[in-house]
C-alpha cells in the first residue's frame, strides 16, 4: 500500500440502495471520514424525510455535509465545489483516504470533474424565463425543458424548478441543449478516484424504497412536513417526501394518496439518478454489498 497516494473513494447509487451503510464500512476500514453529496441532507430541517445516517451511524464515522444548512439558506452546487475543495485540502494533509457518498449526480460530478463552464444569461431572459414559471407552473417549464433538450430531462430532478430555469435560460439564449454544456470539462485532482456504484435487482430496491417510506411515515414525516408547510415554495422543500405531503395538507390529495405518490415518484427519481450514473464509465457496478466489493477497492489501493 502506497501511503504517498490520496483516495477518494466515491459511493454512488440510488436511493435505498444501502450507500449509507457501505460508506460507514468503508470509511471505518481505512480510517476515513465521509462527505455527503446529498443535497437534500445539507437541511437540518429536512429530518425524516431524507433518510440521514441516524445518531449512532454518525457516531462511527465523522460525516461532513451532513445538516450543515438550514433550507432557508442560499445554496448551490458552486458553493458546494468550493467547500468540498477546501475540505479536501486540509484533510488530504494528513489523511490518506475520504470516502464521498451520495445519490446527486450533479455534486458527485463537480466534486471528480470540476464546474461545467456554462453560458452566463442576460438578467433580463432570466427574468423572462423565471415568469414562465410564475404564470404557468411547474407542469409548464418541465415540458418546455422537454421540447429544448429531452437528454436533460430524463437526468434532471424536475421537482427543482431553479435547476429546469437555468437548463431553459441557457437553452434559449445559446440555441443549444444545455447537456451539451455538461461534463465536458475535466480536472486535475490531486488525488486518485475510485468509483463504486451500487445498484440492486429493482425489484428489491423498489421493496426497499417501499419500507423506507413507510418507515418515514410512522417515524414522523407528516408531523415534520406541517411543521414545515409555511415554506413550502421553497426551492429546499420541492422534494420527495415533503411536496405530495403538502398537496395532502391542501386537501388536493388523501393521505393514502400522498404516501403512494410518495412511492411512485421515489421511484422515478430512481431512474433518473441511474440515468445519470451510467453515463460514468468509470463507476464499478455491484449489485449487492458482500466482500467483492472490498476486494475491489484493496486491488486498487496498492
Amino acid at each position: 500500500m502506497n501511503i504517498d497516494k490520496k483516495y477518494l473513494i466515491v459511493l454512488v447509487g440510488p436511493t435505498a440502495s444501502g450507500k449509507t451503510k457501505l460508506s460507514i464500512d468503508i470509511a471505518n476500514l481505512y480510517d476515513a471520514e465521509i462527505l455527503s453529496a446529498d443535497s437534500r441532507q445539507f437541511y437540518k430541517e429536512l429530518e425524516v424525510g431524507t433518510a440521514k445516517p441516524n445518531k449512532v451511524e454518525l457516531s462511527k464515522v465523522k460525516h461532513h455535509f451532513i445538516n450543515n444548512l438550514s433550507i432557508h439558506d442560499n445554496y448551490s452546487v458552486g458553493k458546494y465545489k468550493i467547500e468540498v475543495d477546501s475540505v479536501l485540502k486540509n484533510y488530504f494533509k494528513k489523511n490518506n483516504y475520504a470516502v464521498l457518498v451520495g445519490g446527486s449526480g450533479l455534486f458527485i460530478n463537480v466534486v471528480c470533474n470540476g464546474i461545467d463552464d456554462i453560458p452566463k444569461v442576460p438578467n433580463e431572459l432570466r427574468n423572462k424565463v423565471r415568469g414562465y414559471y410564475k404564470i404557468n407552473g411547474l407542469n409548464y417549464i418541465q415540458n418546455l425543458l422537454k421540447q429544448y433538450d429531452k437528454k436533460y430531462y430524463d437526468i434532471i430532478d424536475l421537482s427543482n424548478p431553479q435547476r429546469i430555469l437555468r437548463a431553459l435560460g441557457v437553452c434559449i439564449y445559446t440555441k443549444k441543449p444545455f447537456s451539451s454544456f455538461l461534463m465536458k470539462k475535466q480536472q486535475k485532482n490531486n488525488f486518485y478516484l475510485i468509483k463504486i456504484g451500487l445498484n440492486p435487482p429493482r425489484e428489491i430496491l423498489y421493496e426497499n424504497i417501499n419500507s423506507r417510506v413507510d418507515l418515514m411515515i410512522n417515524n414522523g414525516l407528516i408531523a415534520e412536513a406541517l411543521n414545515l408547510v409555511d415554506y413550502k415554495n421553497l426551492n429546499s422543500l420541492q422534494t420527495v417526501g415533503y411536496k405530495e405531503l403538502f398537496d395532502f395538507f391542501d386537501n388536493k390529495i388523501s393521505k393514502k394518496e400522498a404516501i403512494d405518490l410518495i412511492k411512485r415518484n421515489t421511484k422515478k427519481y430512481v431512474k433518473k439518478q441511474m440515468t445519470w450514473f451510467k453515463r460514468d464509465k468509470d463507476i464499478k457496478w455491484f449489485d449487492k454489498i458482500d466482500n467483492s466489493i472490498f476486494e475491489y477497492v484493496k486491488k486498487i489501493i496498492v
